[in-house]
C-alpha cells in the first residue's frame, strides 16, 4: 500500500497531479494538493505514480506502508 506525502511548501497549485489521477488527488479551492497522509487506494498505484511525476516541483512522494 501507498500513502501520499504533499511538501505544501513546494506545492504551487499548478493541479497536475489531479488532472491525471483525480481520484487520488484532492485539491483545495486554489488547486493545491491536501492529499498528504492519505492512501491510495488499491488498484490506483500506477495512477498515483503518474500524476506525482507530474507534478513540476516535486512535491509529491509516494511511502510504502
Amino acid at each position: 500500500m501507498l500513502r501520499i506525502k504533499v511538501d505544501t511548501t513546494l506545492c504551487s497549485g499548478h493541479a497536475r497531479c489531479a488532472a491525471i489521477a483525480p481520484d487520488v488527488y484532492r485539491l483545495d479551492d486554489n488547486g493545491y494538493c491536501v492529499a498528504d497522509g492519505d492512501d491510495v487506494p488499491e488498484g490506483m498505484e500506477a495512477l498515483a505514480q503518474r500524476g506525482a511525476r507530474a507534478c513540476p516541483e516535486r512535491a509529491i512522494a509516494l511511502i510504502e506502508i
